[in-house]
């Protein structure tokens, strides 16, 4: 007999208790031999003081489990409060958000009726690194973070994904023409590792274009790789696409820990009617027992839905006339998936979920060397208002410590001094780079002296930004213009 799987649970809010207790009747009605632990998490927990949304005893019970199986949760508008999800996905390690988005055409209603692709998005850093600064009257900051271990770490899994489940194909989607070097380093990853995997196709596509291409022909992908941003815009476009974010469940893998979830959210509106579709809760659920090794039951579970799906037994949120035979509430969905329990589609592909050998993730490089560092400058950002930018630099180009001397100044960006255009429009935020000549020697001092003597003439830095060359390459922006 096999032992039974610790997971743990969360029942959420809204319409979560709903679709959670459908999924665990159709799961454990399959044969799914579960250890649960019930913890709670959400808007009563925030409520009741704690910003995070989870108790200690609740992070406890993830260290024991490993396995999370949580319905949507309520973030309360206002005050300090943090994504639980961004919360768990970073504090655990959970770097890999993991979204099929399949058809079910012709009995889901879709213009796309053979789409099948997995976005497989970056989950801990990019924007969602939540690093947030106001920093002039006029001014709202917030740091985009690329490192090269969470982009391998993404990337691998990517193709290890890709490989393991015999995909054809893996799209990288960045932004790197104009965010060249981070989106440019994510690239740069992308091409060292597909080189590991010769039998897979690989391309890069702009994720403006390559977002337009999958709503218009998203058969021309498979596997698609993103950082965080465009993945949770692009998963979501997808799920909608292809007939529903109801339909579509979520993974989220780390090293020790993994969360399973409906992409969707708590929907308070629906909560107590018996309306919800538990599917993509349920999927999540299939995810989570693919992961754990119960992979008959996992196919079981999935054939048996898509029956469901075929015999046109349908929720309010998919039902439509002339495709679905019986509109169905929460509960009943749940009894229908039951009913089909070892029946098999007849016209969508049956799901196999064979045993497979663990992916080989990625692992620190002992012998990674630092770059050298060699320091040629400073960006000091400066409050001041927006008056005009010719009358900044003739006063800031006194401002000198060493050997640094302004070079130029820009204003969102784009070169407004020396011989700035007088249409561009400023704002009271103003970058101002000083840089050393060539061969002169730069010392980190002479960047704390040029503050000084910054405030001495009666400017205010925001902060500063040292301007470095890493093994002789610039590791800073060019000035726009």
């Amino acid at each position: 007999m096999t032992a039974p799987i610790p997971i743990t649970v969360a029942y959420g809010d809204g319409i979560g208790p709903e679709i959670m207790k459908a999924t665990l009747r159709v799961i454990e009605a399959a044969g799914a031999p579960l250890a649960i632990e019930t913890i709670e998490v959400g808007e009563q927990v925030y409520k009741r003081g704690v910003e995070t949304g989870m108790e200690h005893h609740a992070w406890d019970s993830l260290r024991r489990t490993k396995v999370f199986l949580k319905a949507p949760i309520t973030t309360p508008q206002g005050g300090g409060y943090k994504s639980l999800n961004v919360t768990i996905r970073k504090a655990l390690g959970l770097y890999a958000n993991v979204r099929p988005c399949i058809s079910y055409y012709p009995f889901v209603d879709t213009k796309h009726p053979v789409m099948d692709v997995v976005i497989v998005r970056e989950n801990e850093e990019d924007l969602y690194a939540g690093i947030e600064h106001r920093q002039t009257d006029q001014v709202y900051q917030c740091l985009k973070l690329i490192t090269r271990p969470g982009s391998e770490k993404i990337i691998r899994y990517a193709f290890e994904y890709a490989r393991r489940h015999h995909r054809r194909k893996v799209t990288c989607l960045v932004k790197d023409n104009i965010m060249k070097l981070t989106d440019g380093l994510f690239h740069k990853v992308f091409d060292e590792i597909a080189a590991g995997y010769p039998e897979i196709e690989h391309e890069t596509w702009i994720v403006d274009i390559g977002t337009a291409k999958l709503a218009d022909t998203p058969e021309a992908f498979d596997v698609i790789v993103t950082p965080n941003l465009y993945g949770d815009v692009l998963s979501d476009v997808a799920a909608q696409i292809v007939g529903s974010v109801g339909l579509a469940g979520s993974a989220n893998i780390g090293d020790q820990v993994a969360m399973f979830e409906a992409i969707h959210g708590s929907a308070p509106r629906l909560a107590g009617q018996n309306a919800a579709n538990p599917s993509g809760l349920l999927l999540a659920a299939v995810m989570m027992l693919e992961h754990v090794g119960q992979t008959d039951v996992a196919a079981r579970v999935h054939n048996a839905w898509l029956r469901t799906m075929e015999d046109g037994v349908h929720t309010p949120d998919v039902f439509k006339d002339g495709i679905s035979r019986e509109k169905v509430g929460t509960a009943e969905f749940a009894d229908a998936v039951i009913e089909r329990l070892g029946q098999m589609p007849r016209v969508l592909k049956p799901v196999s979920y064979p045993a497979m050998e663990p992916m080989a993730l990625w692992r620190p490089n002992p012998e990674s060397k630092k770059a050298v560092k060699d320091l040629l400058g400073v960006d000091m950002f400066l409050d001041w208002g927006p008056e005009a930018p010719d009358d900044l630099g003739d006063a800031l180009r006194q401002v000198t410590a060493g050997p640094l001397r302004l070079r130029v100044i820009t204003n969102r960006g784009v070169k407004v001094w020396p011989d700035g255009l007088p249409e561009t429009f400023c704002t009271d935020h103003w970058r101002c780079r000083f840089m050393a000549d060539e061969g002169q020697d730069l010392k980190p001092g002479h960047v704390a002296e040029l503050l000084q003597n910054a405030l001495a003439a009666g400017f205010e830095p925001i902060k500063t930004e040292n301007l470095y060359l890493f093994d002789g390459v610039p590791g800073f922006s060019a000035v726009h213009g």
